[in-house]
């Protein structure tokens, strides 16, 4: 166990040397007068699915056929936020940002850069101003417009090593509000700050602590909700992944505001690499004496514990959750009453999700009028967002409430790949809405979410463009929601069903008119009747492309059409004799055998043994394939 006074030592000790160790400002390599270097390597999913660890292994083993081993410290981090151009390695004290990084890179790395002190020009991420001169990594279009509270050490530190957690403040906001502050206060503090609950609803997340509080129970719990089942979004994944101390501090604030001893994280078991990280920080909370009894000596009691999830989607509403973490099945109870009156165990329970939690320990340690004077009236703060889909730079940002669609967009994203036009953005996951391009402008927060039909969900951000089917993607929401229902109540189980059938006959041609107006009435009633918010909003993906792209529906539904050319049974492949130069490749890489013709001549297909598979449209060095 640590004392407080070695605890702080740490701090100092360890703060110097990470004194700026991150993408903007001068760099101190610290006290430690050898190290000379440090290499960071993404250990994010994203990134150690590119073999990243094999790159440090690499770079390690370079370091020491050099004898740099003692000058140059190497550290697997969590994620840097711009995915697609991983894996990522950053070097300091020169900042220098590598991207698309391969294990056979790495010696180079090691004997151009760290021995030569010559950058690997090639894998520098740069991006140049007017006068061609190179912006530091900073002031790159992706990360400029970025404000990063909860990503804050995610790309920073070790995830790995308590000392550098302790080095970025861990832990002293936990030791403020033990040694400065009541219960009360703290409440208080998280109620002034305007924080709304992260994980979907956006419900204020003082008042939710307020309840949990006032609850009168000699026995109540804090739980996390790391479940994060959307299509598409890694926010709390990686959060986890790159900086897990920060949700163990803060449900060990929320333990103290509500008067709890115990709290749980359920993560999902898909994510093999955020649970071997909590499970490392958890353990050595412990070792330092900060979990546990009398945690940091300042006669606070509080554990975590994990719970692995199967990966149920309806496991991420907080009942079904707390079903699921008692060994129950995962089905949502009926409320009133609410989690924080009746929930784990039937004990009052508080309930937020990570990136919630990860907003906890800096507005005790910077005020909640800080916290406050970002974002908007109503949605204070940030929003981190799993940014994917057509867009250029696919990964995580997280960004003040109020940015607008068209910064997060074409700066931050870089934009719709291959000159195509952007067609539309989907918030909220499956229970989200799209966002067509005349709305582009709208600032993204959560009233403005609802108003046009969205919401904001965990922060799953989807960008579609002009060859996406609207009606497709709307399908395919609905078919994911359909998959995930528990099937406790009526109108999810057997609602969504007919609701996909209805769907189903639109993309194959099959559907009349007046099938519109009934499928708008079915989703109404399922959002009205449904028990919890899986059922509540699975009709909105339709509901909104029904609002913003009616014209593609009729179009399926009158002229047989889909005008984006996705939906296969209203879609029929042609060969266009004009552009055939009879070279053979489309025929020869048809697997039906649909396509005649000879060397140098006009080929055709045969509709009736055609199967649209687009094999011959992507072979096709003339573009003469048309649908």
């Amino acid at each position: 166990m640590k004392t407080l006074e070695q605890l702080q030592q740490i701090r100092d000790r360890m703060k110097v040397c990470l004194c700026n160790r991150a993408m903007a400002g001068e760099y101190d390599m610290g006290a430690d007068p050898e190290i000379k270097k440090h290499i960071l390597v993404c250990g994010g999913t994203g990134c150690t699915s590119g073999n990243s660890v094999k790159i440090a292994e690499e770079i390690k083993a370079a370091l020491g056929e050099h004898g740099l081993e003692k000058e140059v410290k190497l550290i697997m981090t969590g994620c840097f936020g711009l995915c697609a151009k991983g894996p990522i390695v950053v070097v300091y004290p020169d900042g220098s940002f590598y991207t698309h990084v391969k294990p056979e890179d790495a010696r180079e790395i090691v004997e151009s850069h760290i021995k030569g002190g010559v950058p690997v020009e090639r894998l520098l991420h740069s991006e140049k101003d007017a006068s061609g001169v190179a912006k530091a990594i900073n002031e790159t279009s992706f990360y400029k417009s970025q404000k990063r509270v909860v990503l804050r050490n995610c790309g920073l530190i070790d995830p790995e090593n308590i000392d550098e957690y302790l080095a970025r403040d861990g832990y002293l906001a936990y030791e403020k509000v033990l040694k400065e502050m009541s219960p009360e206060e703290v409440i208080e503090v998280i109620k002034k700050s305007g924080l709304r609950g992260r994980g979907g609803g956006g419900f204020p997340t003082g008042t939710k602590w307020e309840f949990a509080h006032n609850s009168v129970s000699k026995v109540k719990y804090v739980v996390c909700n790391a479940d994060e089942g959307d299509p598409g979004a890694f926010m709390d994944r990686s959060v986890l992944e790159g900086d897990p101390h920060t949700v163990i501090e803060a449900m060990m604030i929320a333990g103290y505001a509500i008067g709890a001893e115990q709290g749980y994280i359920y993560v999902r078991a898909e994510y093999p690499i955020a649970v071997h990280r909590l499970e490392v920080a958890i353990g050595q909370a412990r070792e330092y004496g900060i979990l546990g009894k009398n945690a940091m000596g300042l006669g606070h009691n509080f554990d975590i514990e994990l719970r692995l999830g199967a990966g149920a989607f309806v496991c991420g509403e907080e009942t079904a959750l707390l079903q699921s973490t008692e060994g129950k099945r995962g089905e949502p109870r009926q409320r009133p009453p609410f989690p924080a009156v009746k929930g784990l165990f039937g004990q009052p329970t508080l309930i937020n999700n990570v990136e919630t939690y990860g907003n906890i320990t800096q507005i005790i340690l910077k005020g909640a009028e800080w916290f406050a004077s970002m974002g908007t009236e109503k949605s204070k703060g940030t929003k981190v967002f799993a940014l994917g889909g057509k867009i250029i730079n696919t990964g995580l940002v997280e960004i003040p409430m109020g940015t607008t669609l068209r910064t997060i967009i074409e700066e931050i994203g870089g934009g719709v790949p291959g000159g195509k036009k952007f067609k539309a953005a989907q918030t909220g996951g499956p229970s989200g809405g799209c966002i067509p391009a005349s709305l582009i402008d709208t600032k993204i927060d959560y009233d403005n979410l609802i108003a046009i039909g969205s919401m904001m969900g965990s922060g799953g951000l989807i960008v579609m463009d002009e060859d996406n089917c609207m009606v497709d993607i709307a399908k395919f929401f609905l078919e994911f929601t359909v998959d995930e229902s528990c099937g406790k109540c009526t109108p999810c189980r057997i609602g969504n069903k007919r609701l996909y059938e209805m769907l189903d006959k639109v993309t194959k041609g099959t559907a009349e008119m007046e099938d519109l107006e009934k499928m708008e009435q079915l989703c109404y009633y399922i959002k009205e009747n449904s028990l919890c918010g899986l059922g509540q909003t699975a009709p909105n993906p339709v509901l909104s492309t029904l609002r913003y792209f009616r014209d593609e529906y009729v179009a399926h539904v009158r002229d047989k059409k889909c005008p984006a050319g996705v939906c296969k049974a209203l879609v029929s492949y042609k060969i266009n004799p004009d552009k055939c130069i009879g070279c053979t490749l489309c025929k020869r890489n048809c697997p039906v055998n649909a396509i005649s013709g000879e060397l140098k001549q006009t080929h055709s297909i045969d509709p009736a043994k055609c199967i649209k598979c687009g094999a011959c449209i992507a072979r096709c060095p003339k573009g003469a394939i048309e649908k």
